[in-house]
């Protein structure tokens, strides 16, 4: 469901650029990369660019007292940043101390100041920063030990180091507040903390991230977009395309060959093979918002295209050729916001407002009779059916938090499917029927909202097990994920991230 639909249009007008299509290093840095202070051993990296990763070799006596020796790629940065990568230090290594992990530093001199956080070979993870130039370094202490994922965010002076480890949710471990000026760098660091040898340590799914929060908060301009698809094997996040425009909400095709995704209410084609984009033939439907969504035959597509009716302007479901064509209208009352196809593609299930509530609704994909499934008070919202037809999975407020729910397709036998203190939105179960894979805000937002410009995690759960990891840490939310997105053998999930 869009409520903000009508915002994020006018938002968009205010955001201009041109899309770009990007298969090399997508975001960050130049290539150039540098020794800090003297080593006797001198460090190099090499990009992937397959897989969209950095590693590096770096020798130093250490990255302490009032000088350092190490091995640094990074790239000039002003105002606020939100760093995060994923994080490996390879073999076993000469000394415990030897360290790897995200660095902002006033400059390239072995003195600097700076704030880092460093993940020691043996599991230490702390904040370490120097305050002044030829100043003694500083340490902040965690209490986790070798996380597979870091971020430190960065807010006027203050830095907040969040970790994630063994797939668990990101938590806030430390922060520390250092001035280091206007102008500094960012960047991957890696020491061997021994003079006599060379480290290595990997990184990937390396993001460098403007909040909203750095340009103009609530009033910032709708951001550019990133197309990421996820190996939910691997860990792996794949940047396939961006823009400077803001898009949304894709869909993989049952052929696996292209996405679909909207943007400023046009539905467009993303070939993935050629990296193309393709505008779709909506005809007179050119208000679509980002619930929309492929026939499991793979030849049709169901669209929500906003329309002027009856003195209101409100979301109406139609379906269209997935080649593009005439729409035809399903839902005959709005707002009405598509979520769902059926297994054998005869039923719509949807999001719909009627008498002030929101509840989950199903009608035949032929249009007719709609028939409500659920009565609970507040909002539910994101129906979509198992590729088994038994169950259709939803997400709901009615426990106090937004959470999975799933029920058999005659609204019966409604059960609660997640527990925690998250806010859980859009369930998408795979084709294969093992996962569901779903977004989820900190309990920090409002329950019934899914804003954009947040920091979210993916979160992938095991429907036999029940056990729940997370995959993705990104900032976006409304845009994300809001309709299926797996790939055909459930191997791989596309989803969209932001940053100004």
């Amino acid at each position: 469901m869009k409520t903000t639909w009508m915002m994020s249009m006018i938002l968009l007008l205010i955001s201009a650029g041109i899309a770009r299509s990007q298969e090399s290093n997508p975001l960050i840095f130049d290539g150039k990369g540098q020794d800090i202070g003297n080593p006797a051993l001198k460090g190099k990296h090499v990009y992937n660019h397959e897989h969209q990763c950095f590693m590096l070799t770096g020798g130093g006596y250490n990255i302490w007292n009032d000088r350092d020796e190490f091995y640094f790629v990074s790239r000039p940065v002003s105002g606020d940043y939100i760093f995060s990568t994923n994080i490996e230090l390879i073999g076993q290594g000469t000394d415990p101390h030897r360290k790897a992990g995200l660095m902002y530093r006033a400059s390239l001199e072995e003195d600097a100041p700076y704030v880092d956080v460093a993940v020691h070979g043996d599991g230490l993870t702390s904040i370490q920063y120097r305050l002044e130039k030829g100043g003694e370094t500083r340490e902040v202490a965690t209490d986790v030990k070798m996380p597979q994922f870091v971020q430190l965010e960065k807010s006027g002076i203050r830095y907040v180091l969040r970790v994630s480890k063994d797939q668990g949710p990101l938590s806030e471990v430390a922060s520390i507040e250092a001035d280091l000026g206007k102008e500094i760098l960012a960047g991957l660091f890696v020491c061997s903390h021994n003079e006599g040898v060379t480290e290595q340590a990997r990184f990937y799914n390396v993001r460098l991230d403007i909040p909203a929060e750095a340009v103009g908060g609530d009033q910032a301009p709708a951001s550019p977009s990133r197309m990421e698809i996820l190996d939910i094997e691997t860990g792996m996040r794949e940047i396939v395309y961006t823009s400077e425009k803001h898009f949304e909400a894709p869909n993989w095709s049952r052929n696996g060959k292209f996405l679909v995704f909207n943007q400023e209410g046009k539905l467009y084609r993303f070939d993935l093979k050629s990296r193309k984009v393709k505008v779709i033939d909506t005809g007179f439907a050119d208000s679509n918002n980002n619930d929309h969504g492929i026939s499991f035959d793979g030849k049709t597509l169901a669209i929500s295209h906003h329309m002027q009716e009856n003195n209101t302007r409100h979301s109406i479901i139609f379906t269209v050729p997935v080649k593009g064509g005439t729409p035809k209208r399903v839902t005959s009352l709005g707002p009405s916001y598509w979520h769902g196809w059926s297994p054998d593609d005869q039923w719509l299930t949807y999001c719909a407002e009627r008498n002030r509530n929101y509840d989950v609704y199903k009608i035949p994909v032929t249009g007719g009779e709609e028939i409500r499934l659920t009565e609970a008070s507040g909002l539910d919202d994101g129906p979509e059916y198992s590729p088994c037809g038994k169950y259709i999975y939803f997400n709901s407020v009615r426990s106090g938090a937004m959470k999975i729910w799933r029920m058999k397709p005659d609204g019966a036998d409604q059960e609660q499917v997640t527990f925690d203190e998250f806010n859980d939105w859009f369930a998408h179960p795979s084709p294969d029927g093992k996962w569901i894979i779903f977004v989820s805000y900190w309990p920090e937002v409002e329950a019934g909202s899914h804003p954009r410009n947040k920091r979210v995690m993916l979160r992938l759960m095991n429907l036999e097990t029940k056990e729940t990891k997370s995959v993705a840490f990104l900032y976006g939310g409304q845009g994300t994920i809001n309709v299926p997105s797996w790939s055909p053998d459930s191997r791989k999930v596309a989803f969209v991230s932001y940053t100004y």
